[in-house]
């Protein structure tokens, strides 16, 4: 397991976030996801914003078919979750941050 100089785990939760432009949807998104992030991990986690107006290559990489879209790539297992985020206890249930 690989260790940090503080001695936590690299087991961070990895996210990306793939929004288009700044729509009123992908404002949403961004703001609950990061008020979730910030509530209940602590700064554990990786945040990766992807804007697919302007970098349309990631998007046929991931198979984004609809947006906003949220990839959590770690931990284990991936989940993906499509709109802005806006119900939080389902979002929390996806990701899998609590029960």
């Amino acid at each position: 397991m690989d260790e940090s100089a503080d001695g936590s785990s690299t087991n961070k939760y990895k996210f990306m976030l793939f929004v288009s432009g700044m729509s009123v949807k992908s404002g949403h998104a961004i703001e609950n996801l990061r008020r979730i992030c910030d509530q209940y991990l602590d700064n554990n986690y990786e945040l990766e914003i992807i804007d697919i107006s302007r970098d349309t290559e990631q998007a046929v990489i991931h198979q984004i078919v609809a947006i906003p879209t949220l990839i959590k790539t770690n931990p284990a297992p991936k989940r993906i979750i499509l709109g802005d985020l806006s119900d939080r206890e389902k979002v929390l249930k996806i990701l899998n941050i609590r029960e």
